[in-house]
């Protein structure tokens, strides 16, 4: 496993340094000539705030392989006097969904009707602002922004943006060959997102539900990735110098992209969504706040392991993995939480799946952990080790 986590899982440090820091770059520049592009966007329009917030496992210290893919917030600015009332979607769409209405601090006058009429849907009888209408705003904003950070970064990189339907829309950054050391071509997730204050966000959910369902456009998903950060900090203070928490995480991810090549379709998929990045990273929080964090010295690493997979088996078989931030009383009070997520029901993340998926998937973990050499042995030739898409 150390073996396997050295030569095929462990980014290095300073390629993965210097990944981020042209990413920061680039984004800053494009989201800086779509801010400026917006200066003045009116009462009826949205617009950039101009920052951005980097997510993710490249800036977890749990990336593995390469740093060739970043995810980034972009948070935009509804018009000055409609504010988000966000709410759970209960019945709408897959569990953990939210809708947003929006009030207008001065009454629904009839200045606001252009704006709803442009970024919103009908819902229960009642305006909602819609993420398929938000996402294709911003899609074309960028895209007519792009020139201009062309121009400014040909002799760094070139780039491009390209977009599916209902999906945010993804920078490719391909470096010139003296400007990153590193030369790694690079995709970027570019997520619109609605602050809701205190570091919460609601991002657009993808078209598609757990299931194959279509999610309704005026659905949103919660993002509480600067949570998730303020809770890996803390984690990192209170435990060992040389803990292997992460280390886990990088492993068990590792695993699960070997263990996809010999699966059929279409459980290879279904592998590939029960245990997603997220799932296992809530998994991991959830053991971690257990028992003692000394229990996770680098030295005890296979025997943490073992503890992440069983726990990740039972979660299967009992089909319950609640999320941990939406209505957990149990986070430590050192990871400051808006009201908005202590008071919040909830919701299980493997909700979406039917018993005897679940139940093969935890019969498959298993058998991945006590087979895990032999799997790393049989798949890690250069023809298994191209990376596999995300679900």
């Amino acid at each position: 496993l150390e073996r396997f986590h050295a030569r095929q899982l462990r980014v290095s440090p300073h390629v993965l340094g210097h990944s981020k820091a042209h990413v920061g770059r680039v984004v800053a520049e494009l989201v800086r000539a779509a801010k400026a592009q917006g200066l003045q966007p009116g009462p009826l329009a949205l617009s950039l705030r101009g920052d951005f917030v980097r997510i993710g496992s490249a800036y977890e210290q749990h990336k593995v392989r390469s740093p060739d893919c970043f995810d980034i917030l972009v948070p935009l600015r509804l018009p000055p006097h409609l504010e988000p009332e966000p709410r759970r979607a209960d019945g709408l769409g897959p569990c953990g969904a939210f809708v947003c209405g929006l009030r207008a601090r001065d009454g629904w006058t009839r200045r606001c009707r252009p704006f709803a009429e442009g970024f919103c849907v009908e819902l229960q009888g009642r305006s909602h602002l819609s993420s398929g209408l938000v996402l294709r705003w911003f899609q074309g904003h960028l895209q007519r922004c792009l020139g201009a950070v062309r121009y400014r970064l040909q002799e760094r990189c070139r780039v491009s943006l390209s977009a599916c339907p209902g999906q945010p829309p993804t920078l490719h950054i391909l470096p010139c060959s003296d400007y990153v050391c590193c030369h790694i071509s690079m995709a970027v997730r570019l997520i619109p997102a609605i602050p809701l204050g205190d570091a919460l966000y609601l991002t657009a959910l993808p078209p598609e539900g757990p299931l194959g369902s279509p999610a309704p456009e005026a659905l949103w998903g919660l993002n509480a990735s600067r949570q998730e950060q303020r809770l890996l900090g803390w984690l990192k203070e209170q435990a060992p110098a040389a803990s292997c928490h992460l280390k886990c995480l990088q492993i068990l991810k590792g695993l699960r992209d070997l263990r996809r090549h010999g699966l059929e379709e279409p459980f290879s998929s279904q592998w590939g969504r029960v245990l997603s990045s997220y799932v296992l990273k809530t998994a991991l929080f959830s053991l971690l706040l257990q028992g003692p964090l000394e229990a996770w010295d680098e030295r005890f690493l296979v025997e943490r392991l073992e503890d992440l997979v069983l726990y990740l088996r039972d979660c299967l078989r009992k089909q319950v993995l609640m999320d941990f931030f939406l209505g957990n009383s149990s986070i430590p009070e050192a990871v400051a939480l808006p009201r908005f997520l202590k008071e919040a029901a909830p919701v299980n993340l493997l909700a979406a799946f039917d018993g005897p998926t679940l139940d093969l998937v935890a019969f498959q973990l298993i058998s991945t952990w006590i087979q895990a050499p032999h799997i790393i042995r049989m798949y890690s030739s250069p023809r298994y080790l191209r990376p596999v898409p995300a679900p």
